[in-house]
């Protein structure tokens, strides 16, 4: 019985080789040259794709990004509704800490990061990662300031009234690469939220917004600027406030 399974085995060698040989003698199969040619076209088919699918990619997760960052929009006019104030920023680095991710009344008056957990928001934009030690990199955390008149104390409509004066720590202005001015002081922003964007930095004047007097930038994507910003302006926020009966 034993010898049975030995014999089938050694039939099987014996018949694999004679196909080989007939294989061979046949011309039947591929030669190294002509797999060589399959692999470098599927090679320029895959390196052809590659940068589709990348492109992509890339464009889903902004438009991923700007569908986060305009239900972030919609929870600070609720907020500002049922509190009758914008919320502060965060800035607690400790994940472990309860207080991470809600607002720090200290930093009302300067840029830090959108107290996500106060307002049920996502935490990081499309390209985040999040934190899970102190140590860890703000990677793709939503960077938000409020004007200190909108999240201390009560909104009226005579908040903010009043020209913005540059050099107020309270006073933010947008522009764009040009430096053309996309608010004015009537409409001025009283909020603003951006992500940073595929590179992970804030670029040009978001990355300089202290020391060029509060002015952040919004822009068309190009190789200089990829940051998603948007803002809030005064008579945005005053007419959501008096649509929700909470002004005057």
């Amino acid at each position: 019985m034993l010898l049975q399974p030995l014999f089938r085995m050694t039939n099987s060698m014996h018949s694999l080789s004679r196909n080989r040989i007939i294989c061979r003698d046949a011309n039947c199969g591929f030669t190294l040259v002509e797999l060589a040619i399959v692999l470098l076209i599927v090679t320029l088919l895959l390196g052809g794709l590659l940068p589709t699918v990348s492109s992509q990619i890339e464009q889903q997760r902004r438009n991923d990004t700007r569908k986060q960052i305009e239900e972030i929009r919609q929870a600070l006019f609720g907020f500002a509704i049922i509190n009758g104030r914008l919320p502060c920023p965060t800035n607690q680095p400790d994940p472990a800490n309860p207080n991470y991710g809600s607002e720090d009344p200290a930093l009302c008056a300067t840029e830090g990061y959108l107290p996500w957990k106060t307002l049920g928001v996502s935490e990081t934009d499309a390209w985040g990662s999040r934190r899970s030690a102190v140590a860890d990199p703000w990677t793709g955390y939503w960077r938000y300031r409020a004007d200190r008149n909108f999240s201390v104390g009560t909104i009226t409509l005579i908040t903010g009234f009043g020209t913005c004066s540059p050099l107020s720590s309270d006073c933010m202005t947008i522009q764009d690469s040009n430096g053309l001015a996309l608010t004015n002081t009537t409409e001025r922003p009283v909020a603003i939220v951006y992500s940073t964007g595929p590179n992970l930095i804030a670029d040009p004047n978001n990355a300089s917004f202290e020391a060029v007097g509060g002015i952040y930038q919004s822009d068309t994507p190009n190789p200089a600027f990829d940051d998603i910003l948007i803002w809030i302006s005064r008579p945005q926020l005053f007419n959501r406030m008096v649509t929700a009966g909470k002004l005057p």
